[in-house]
């Protein structure tokens, strides 16, 4: 078992989600992630989605998807050079003044933004790799207890020159 990539184009219609979704659970795959977006071509999405499995099972996943009429392209990024980001927020609650200045200099030292301040509370976005956002929710919950994470998923694209996970 280990991680892998597809990056899926399909056709931007309603249901298509839905039945890519459905495809996974029908056979018990069990999705990691799952981020879609419209592409430089409003009638297409690209889909990127994150599994855990094994080599005859990923080969399944894949041929099911070629099978289905709305999906256009599917690629296995699982060993190719990629640029992929995840969208993360965390909110940190119920903060002393000493701890939004340590949150401040975590922020700097991990290149996150903090978007949202209040006098005892704060929100962080993190666009890193997901073994980077791994690494700060770690950090984070060592040392705060109120915590709030929400994670939005990565999104990947081939690379040019070089890969960044």
């Amino acid at each position: 078992m280990k991680k892998r990539w597809i990056s899926l184009y399909v056709e931007n219609d309603v249901g298509v989600l839905c039945k890519v979704a459905g495809l996974f659970s029908g056979k018990a795959y069990n999705l990691e992630t799952l981020t879609v977006g419209t592409t430089e071509d409003p009638t297409i999405s690209r889909m990127t989605i994150g599994v855990e499995s094994d080599d005859v099972t990923f080969e399944q996943i894949k041929k099911q998807l070629n099978r289905c009429v709305e999906v256009i392209k599917v690629l296995d990024f699982t060993t190719n050079s990629i640029h992929m980001k995840e969208l993360m927020f965390i909110k940190v609650m119920n903060c002393s003044s000493r701890d939004v200045q340590e949150l401040f200099q975590i922020a700097q030292i991990f290149q996150i933004s903090i978007i949202d301040c209040d006098t005892d509370a704060l929100i962080l976005e993190c666009v890193q790799t997901e073994t980077k956002n791994n690494d700060l929710i770690k950090l984070i919950r060592k040392h705060y207890k109120n915590i709030e994470v929400v994670r939005g998923g990565s999104v990947a694209i081939e690379s040019l020159s070089m890969t960044d996970r």
